[in-house]
């Protein structure tokens, strides 16, 4: 029984937590002594279905079709639900943007199936089966879900796993697959996409954030953090509270309800440290906190603290990492 995973793009460019799914699929399906299968959806992605096979797939099942060309949850279940009626895998990966947990979801209650959501890990016990080790109460507790049913789903955090490298040389087989659904028998029309924005590190993929909160006192005080984060090559973040008093776009926010991240480096600059917030951060690898309260939580989950003003050491550490680092 195989290892399913579906591959996400957007205008036909593959998210790359797709691949670092399918990689930690490959591992799992070789302790099973079993294979890997990748789903693929879109229109013209022919070549994602290429590439993943060199990222580890011995199959990929691929629906080429106008109707799903954009991203809309009902031909995509559709599909999904088709394929594991039809081929019962034992385990369906996806990776936990907002796409994947929605049609995870959909997937899994039109099945009668249970999903681990927001994985940070994932591993096989004695018998076989998928134990996926997810955060709950904000991310305080780690805790092993184990699965009653099959397929056993669950939707992975982004870089929880490493990048895996492509093979070119890898073999493997492109079945196509048709489309379930009708045009017209889908309800939910694509008018066009607007472009949030360009040439900022996107929050959720990125190695380094350097994050404000409601410490940098309005929309001005962003600006020694964006300078910082260019240094850096990092991505803005933002806490909730810096959100809602508009001073910087929602895309920007790490939180409970914003994007749950764990990079290399997560630098917190005049953020207290509210559960919310905690949630969605706690699990980077070096935490650094930068604020003129002692007593802010934040200091609680960080690895460096400075008590000092923001507004004097940001600048600073930006001069001295600007000579460090030639930039």
């Amino acid at each position: 029984m195989s290892v399913f995973v579906w591959i996400e793009q957007f205008n036909g460019t593959p998210v790359s937590l797709s691949w670092e799914v399918l990689g930690k699929a490959r591992q799992l399906a070789d302790a099973r002594g079993t294979t890997v299968a990748a789903i693929v959806l879109g229109q013209g992605v022919e070549e994602i279905a290429r590439q993943a096979i060199g990222y580890g797939a011995d199959t990929v099942y691929l629906a080429d079709d106008a109707t799903l060309a954009s991203f809309r949850l009902d031909p995509y279940a559709a599909v999904l639900k088709r394929l594991i009626e039809e081929h019962q895998p034992a385990i369906l990966l996806w990776g936990g943007t907002s796409r994947g947990r929605e049609l995870a979801a959909a997937v899994s209650a039109d099945l009668g199936l249970g999903v681990a959501a927001e994985c940070l890990d994932l591993r096989l016990d004695d018998e076989g089966n998928l134990v996926a080790t997810r955060p709950i109460y904000t991310g305080n507790i780690l805790t092993d879900v184990v699965f009653r049913r099959r397929p056993q789903m669950a939707t992975v955090r982004a870089r929880a796993f490493p990048m895996p490298e492509a093979d070119a040389s890898r073999s493997g087989e492109v079945i196509a697959i048709p489309a379930v659904l009708r045009e017209e028998e889908i309800p939910v029309k694509v008018v066009g996409f607007e472009q949030a924005g360009t040439g900022e590190v996107s929050v959720a993929e990125a190695n380094i954030i350097v994050s404000g909160g409601r410490g940098v006192k309005g929309p001005e005080g962003f600006q020694p953090i964006r300078e910082l984060a260019a240094v850096l090559g990092a991505a803005v973040g933002a806490s909730r509270a810096a959100v809602d008093a508009g001073w910087i776009p929602y895309k920007h926010q790490v939180g409970q309800t914003g994007k749950q991240v764990r990079p290399d480096l997560y630098i917190a600059c005049g953020i207290s440290g509210a559960i919310q917030h905690l949630a969605g951060m706690r699990t980077s690898k070096v935490i650094v906190a930068i604020n003129k309260d002692p007593e802010a939580p934040i200091f609680q989950v960080a690895d460096y603290g400075i008590v000092e003003d923001l507004f004097k050491v940001v600048p600073a550490l930006t001069e001295v990492l600007k000579e460090r680092l030639a930039r």
